[in-house]
């Protein structure tokens, strides 16, 4: 069984947030998907890589718990800038462009999406896939794990879905519509041919209707009913400024009106959750259903530094995610880390619970990430856990003054480039500034190519 040994360490964070979850100068050593041992001293096995990790940094792969990596192809667009645009006419320009996509810009774009987190030490990547155009056909998903296996990425695919019309309130145009027989139906689907609840899989299905402003109340029940069913979980867009919409419809806000149908508890995680009230915050708790925190939105949003604090206060589960490109213009979840701990800076005087620790923003995108999604065999390094991680070589002028703390760098610091390595279930996707066995050059060129043929 091949594997590698990480040869002296100059530290492994083995639990970020762990009081002593960092270890010095010791060895770690990969045996087929798992960690098999971490200590000093330790011996290769016949036919083990020796990896010299003197000045490395090891860390647990980070986990990307919300994202819309189709969004890749609208990053850098000066007439989508959200401070010039009220959401309103956003949503009108956006859109139109995210019905056009057809089902190889879908698959590029996941693969350009996961490239970068790759790079950046994200080994295992949630994306909440709801654009469904009706000339892209129904295989867009089938298409991401076809990119995930070509990156290398351990894939959650989040099957979204959008089911009410503009005509009664939503702000999807009608090529992006899907009846809710439609969406449940692809969402046993894909269930049934990728979902694999095992230990160290590398493929999952979420049930994930788009968000409930958008959608039929019998798609969130339907959604409940399916996921409850199969055993899988359950995500969707909450208390992003709709909360008020629902009341006018519904008699309640988001919060209420979901727990009042069952899409909510510890299998289930919803994104953003920025304008949620301090009950509400509570009540996500009291439930165990998760938030997936996605820091750089809000530099757009202008309106609410989410508070993480009161969120972790109240024990509320945190992960983080990049969100998609439409609202944050790269698939950088190394960056998010830091963001999230800076916005937090920002606002700390104005908020009732102190920031957390910086090492916690960095335990949210890794074994927080993991328990939103479910996943016990990742998040971590130690005995038994999977090979998921990524390495920083920090004998750096960038990393001078910072090697006394570990697991508060990211959150601190930040990580200005790719990592050296990123690993996932024991496999080396990232090394050295190359993807091994696979050229960038021309992945990027037939990106480019797919891109080119939408017209903007």
């Amino acid at each position: 069984m091949a594997g590698y040994l990480f040869k002296g360490c100059a530290a492994v964070v083995t639990d970020a947030g762990a009081a002593d979850g960092v270890l010095r100068d010791v060895d770690l050593l990969v045996e087929g998907p798992a960690i098999t041992a971490i200590g000093a001293g330790l011996s290769a096995p016949q036919g083990t890589e020796v990896i010299d990790a003197r000045g490395m940094f090891l860390y647990p792969g980070l986990v990307n718990t919300h994202h819309h990596f189709f969004q890749t192809f609208v990053r850098n667009r000066a007439n989508l800038d959200w401070t010039k645009l009220s959401v309103i006419e956003w949503l009108d320009l956006i859109y139109p462009i995210f019905s056009r996509l057809t089902e190889d810009c879908f698959y590029h774009s996941s693969l350009t999406a996961m490239a970068e987190l790759a790079k950046h030490g994200c080994t295992t990547a949630f994306d909440h896939q709801y654009n469904f155009p009706r000339h892209a056909g129904k295989r867009i998903v089938d298409r991401q794990f076809q990119a995930a296996a070509k990156i290398g990425l351990r894939f959650h695919a989040g099957r979204g879905g959008n089911t009410l019309p503009k005509s009664q309130g939503s702000t999807i145009p009608d090529e992006m519509l899907e009846s809710t027989d439609e969406f449940i139906a692809d969402c046993a689907r894909l269930i049934d041919t990728y979902h694999d609840a095992g230990r160290f899989s590398m493929g999952q299905v979420v049930v994930s209707p788009c968000q409930p402003v958008n959608c039929h109340l019998d798609t969130f029940t339907e959604s409940v009913a399916l996921a409850r069913d199969k055993g899988v979980f359950l995500h969707s867009h909450v208390g992003e400024g709709e909360s008020e919409v629902i009341k006018a419809r519904h008699g309640m806000r988001t919060v209420d009106y979901l727990e009042k149908i069952g899409f909510c508890g510890p299998d289930t995680f919803y994104a953003h959750c920025w304008e949620l009230t301090d009950a509400e915050l509570r009540q996500l708790a009291a439930s165990g259903t998760g938030v997936a925190h996605c820091p750089e939105p809000v530099y757009l949003v202008g309106a609410e530094v989410t508070d993480i604090p009161a969120m972790a206060a109240y024990g509320v589960r945190i992960g983080l995610g990049c969100d998609g490109a439409a609202s944050n213009d790269n698939s950088n979840l190394m960056h998010c880390i830091h963001s999230a701990y800076m916005l937090q800076c920002l606002v700390a005087s104005k908020r009732a619970h102190p920031v957390p620790d910086p090492r916690d923003f960095l335990a949210y995108t890794t074994t927080g990430g993991a328990a939103l999604l479910g996943r016990s065999d990742i998040g971590r390094l130690a005995p038994g856990m999977a090979a998921d991680l990524f390495a920083i070589d920090t004998r750096k002028m960038d990393y001078v003054g910072t090697r006394h703390d570990p697991a508060s760098l990211i959150a601190k610091v930040g990580v200005g480039s790719p990592v050296d390595l990123t690993m996932v279930n024991g496999r080396i996707v990232w090394a050295k500034g190359e993807f091994p066995g696979l050229d960038e050059a021309e992945m990027a060129a037939e990106a480019e190519a797919a891109l080119a043929k939408i017209d903007f």
